[in-house]
């Protein structure tokens, strides 16, 4: 059997003279870089943008001063670790999309804040309850405990009527 040859001088006979791989990034890299930040900024400006948005639509539906401002208004006294208070709050809100923006404003009074915790002791109300008020502030109805929203449709439809 015949041994077989040593290629490593051929190959190296073969072989062109390469430069040797320059010491920094080549400027295509710098370049895919570039694009890569820009993306990436692009996305966590967009994404923080989002995240802003929410949290003022969360605080807004949270802030208890805004009822007696020429609105009826319905406020949920809500535990968000309540499954019960979950399913109340789809509901309403469901109930509350037959009606535009400026008719009913919907509030939550989280029993998990102080503010939430001294809306129900004032009111002497537990979670999974709607408190409704005329557009002066004044306590016009409680709803304890689940609803539907073609229950609740029509209660929000008249005090909508009554504040027209």
């Amino acid at each position: 059997m015949a041994k077989p040859k040593n290629t490593r001088k051929s190959r190296r006979k073969g072989q062109k003279h390469q430069t040797p791989p320059s010491p920094g990034p080549s400027r295509r890299d710098v370049l895919k870089l570039a694009r890569m930040g820009a993306v990436g900024a692009v996305v966590a400006g967009g994404g923080g943008w989002f995240a802003l948005g929410s949290f003022r639509a969360w605080a807004a539906e949270h802030d208890l001063s805004r009822i007696g401002q020429g609105k009826p208004t319905v406020v949920q006294v809500h535990d968000p670790q309540c499954p019960t208070c979950t399913a109340l709050q789809k509901q309403t809100r469901q109930a509350l999309r037959n009606f535009g923006e400026c008719d009913l404003l919907y509030l939550v009074a989280d029993i998990k804040t102080q503010e939430g915790q001294r809306f129900a002791v004032q009111h002497g109300v537990p979670h999974v309850t709607l408190v409704i008020f005329d557009k002066a502030g004044n306590r016009q109805e409680i709803l304890s405990g689940m609803r539907s929203s073609e229950d609740l449709v029509p209660v929000f439809r008249r005090y909508q009527a009554v504040s027209g």
